[in-house]
């Protein structure tokens, strides 16, 4: 389980991430693009995966993370229970959507950090 307070420390720790209000929604964001969102009602994280990483991710258990189901899904927007996900594997997903939305020089920098 992933409360919303790890969640933002998370998705704030990358380079230049901010936090802003997303209709209903919280989003997080590198250079105004987004690349999670949270849901505070139905305790689901919506984050913008490619559709190779999409299906690496789902694979783990798709009644935890799964595509959105519509149109949205298949351009990479994936969801996530957080009442059912280990922080491990949501903190892997949300690094790789960070990287699948930052620019190249940012997401270079947690990629480095990785292999160190």
């Amino acid at each position: 389980m992933v409360s919303i307070d790890t969640f933002r420390k998370l998705a704030l720790s990358f380079p230049e991430a901010t936090e802003e209000p997303h209709f209903e929604k919280t989003s997080f964001r590198v250079k105004k693009k987004i690349f999670a969102t949270y849901d505070d009602i139905k305790k689901r994280a919506c984050i913008k995966l490619s559709e190779i990483d999409q299906d690496v991710f789902s694979s783990a258990d798709r009644t935890i993370i799964f595509p959105v189901d519509n149109k949205w899904g298949k351009q990479g927007w994936t969801l996530i229970e957080m009442n059912k996900v280990h922080k491990d594997l949501f903190f892997d997903a949300l690094r790789t959507a960070y990287c699948e939305v930052a620019p190249k020089k940012l997401a270079d920098q947690i990629r480095t950090n990785d292999n160190q």
